[in-house]
């Protein structure tokens, strides 16, 4: 494998990784767009809980970035050997994690979050959900080993493949256990649980099948030769992945503080906040495939000897994401009702309209977050994670204090909340584009 890079090369790397780096925003938004059709109490819960199960995946996901960090070095070295021990040593430890997890949402998420959500209802649909989605965990935690392993090696058009196949199925499933349709029972915000669930385990037998049967590449990375654990190796992959993790963990554990302090304002506010979720995590695709194929694209290009092309390539993926966000983001800000009717369209059209200054909101967190989420992604690549959690950890305790201050204090109103995000992506981006051009993170050991 040999990458450059060029705009054309940044775009064939990150246009299907749009759609494979993005799996569980998919899923959440299949999955709200169905109960926003039966209930607002589903709606409304659906976007409380479903922020939570995201930190959940994204500790995986945060994991595997490891596993993705040194797939990519190694072929950027050309030790073609080493990616199948790096691949399985990632594959261990993503199962055991994925089993304590699955036992702490079984007897601990339960009481926790009995004690934060105000609202019975809301309470109970949260459970109903967790207890079928916490089963997925399992086959979501090894779905992105074998994606960061095809990442790593820039390989990525079967992912873009399973990925849509995933989704697919994820609706299919979806109309079908939420409603009750094609003989299935209709099971409401449990089914799209279920949904979800059974969805992942599809798309992972159909992955595993491909590596089996036909890739020819498989062999030459030692996929087939029998696993062992690599103690050393693990440590090695905990040692670059534990910063990624605490920072998705900070990140996305921020957002879900944001949602229970909503879900105090109210079941309407929480419902409205939703919907600019809902747009915020289809316009993010873009962002989060722009920053994973770049993770590759600075760990390749570190490892064959290139760090000083680091910042260039960092800049014009930044360049790329911010052009590709504004374009998706303007017609749903001017335009909201028109595309969001053919998806949320019902008789009561009034929560689209309640949610159009959030939207205007929203759409300056995007442009910041396009440029700064890929600065970010860029540290992580260079394998300065530890710097990267102390930035994204000072940066959040800031945002946690000034939601609490505007939602709780003081009751500012939604807009005014949600546009805390983007004075904490302006921040993120100063300090990371500073660090990346000063080559401190020269000699970082992967």
């Amino acid at each position: 494998m040999r990458l450059q890079t060029t705009y054309r090369e940044i775009l064939r790397l990150s246009l299907p990784l749009m759609v494979g780096s993005a799996v569980q925003n998919i899923i959440a938004l299949s999955d709200s767009v169905f109960l926003y059709h039966l209930s607002e109490e589903d709606f409304a819960a659906i976007g409380l809980i479903s922020a939570f199960y995201l930190v959940v995946a994204a500790i995986g996901y945060g994991f595997s970035k490891g596993g993705q960090i040194i797939i990519a070095r190694r072929i950027g070295e050309q030790r073609w050997s080493e990616v199948g021990r790096s691949f399985y040593s990632m594959l261990f430890f993503e199962l055991f994690l994925a089993l304590v997890l699955f036992g702490l949402m079984q007897w601990g998420v339960p009481q926790m979050l009995h004690s934060i959500v105000s609202s019975e209802v809301i309470y109970e649909k949260c459970l109903a959900y967790l207890k079928y989605r916490s089963w997925g965990v399992f086959f979501s935690y090894a779905g992105v080993s074998i994606i960061a392993l095809y990442m790593g090696a820039g390989r990525v058009k079967f992912l873009f493949f399973d990925t849509i196949l995933l989704a697919v199925t994820n609706v299919i499933l979806d109309y079908g256990l939420v409603f009750g349709h094609f003989g299935l029972p209709a099971m409401g915000i449990s089914g799209a649980a279920l949904a979800s669930t059974l969805a992942e385990v599809f798309a992972l037998l159909v992955f595993w099948a491909y590596i089996v049967f036909f890739d020819q590449s498989a062999r030459e990375y030692g996929l087939f030769k029998r696993p062992s654990i690599d103690m050393e190796l693990i440590k090695t992959q905990l040692r670059i992945s534990a910063p990624i993790v605490a920072q998705v963990v900070v990140g996305l554990g921020s957002w879900f503080v944001f949602f229970t302090l909503i879900e105090q304002l109210g079941e309407r506010e929480l419902a409205i906040s939703n919907l600019v979720r809902l747009v915020y995590l289809t316009l993010s695709v873009p962002i989060w495939g722009f920053s994973t194929g770049l993770n590759t694209l600075v760990s390749y290009l570190i490892g064959s000897g290139h760090p000083r092309a680091v910042f260039p390539v960092v800049w014009k993926t930044a360049k790329l994401s911010f052009v590709v966000t504004l374009l998706l983001t303007l017609p749903f800000v001017l335009f909201p009702e028109w595309l969001l009717y053919p998806v949320l369209g019902s008789t009561d059209m009034s929560l689209i309209t309640d949610a159009h200054p959030v939207l205007w909101v929203m759409a300056g967190i995007l442009l910041v977050f396009s440029i700064g989420g890929i600065f970010l992604n860029g540290l992580a690549g260079t394998g300065a994670t530890f710097f990267g959690l102390m930035l994204q950890t000072t940066g959040v305790v800031l945002y946690l204090i000034a939601i609490y201050y505007f939602i709780v204090l003081t009751q500012a109103g939604l807009s005014l909340a949600w546009s805390v995000e983007i004075y904490y992506w302006v921040f993120i981006l100063a300090i990371s584009a500073w660090y990346l051009k000063s080559l401190k993170w020269k000699g970082k050991r992967v």
